[in-house]
């Protein structure tokens, strides 16, 4: 796997992408969140930056949210959706493509999804309020609202469980 990206703005650090990796590695998160994306359509990387900025003091507000959405919605509709898409297209074998070369391409489409989606935190960092402009908040509360500002199902059960595995 290619090295990560360096992050286009040194001063800014990237603490979102590093608790985003480390969480999505706790027992549970990761079904827990496939399933909020699959079952619900809901949008991983935000439920993921909504939660580090509750834990990190630099929960969203209302607007900062409402933009936080939007970026993630034109990051998904233009790259990480169809990257997606075609990631899973390749998982099972397709005729008349050999098998090396099809897991091979889904290999290289992966890295690139998982690029896109780094960029998207970097990108929905920037967006929260500054540190120290809120205090800590129940991740719940992160989850919740990020799920409210992506799309209209809340699936309230399933965000409390997931906030329970990524709370220390």
């Amino acid at each position: 796997m290619n090295p990560a990206p360096p992050h286009p703005n040194p001063a800014h650090p990237g603490l979102a992408w590093d608790w985003a990796v480390a969480a999505y590695a706790h027992p549970g998160v990761e079904p827990a969140l496939l399933d909020l994306q699959d079952r619900f359509g809901q949008c991983v990387p935000l439920l993921l930056t909504a939660a580090w900025a509750a834990a990190a003091g630099r929960a969203f507000d209302e607007e900062s949210l409402e933009a936080a959405a939007d970026a993630a919605r034109a990051y998904d509709g233009t790259i990480i959706g169809p990257l997606r898409a075609i990631r899973r297209t390749l998982k099972a074998p397709v005729p008349d493509l050999d098998d090396p070369a099809r897991l091979a391409i889904r290999e290289q489409v992966k890295a690139l999804e998982l690029d896109a989606e780094r960029r998207l935190i970097w990108a929905l960092e920037a967006l929260a309020p500054a540190p120290g402009a809120s205090g800590s908040r129940p991740i719940a509360d992160g989850l919740v609202g990020a799920a409210k500002a992506w799309t209209r199902v809340v699936p309230r059960a399933e965000l409390t469980s997931l906030a329970a595995r990524l709370s220390p």
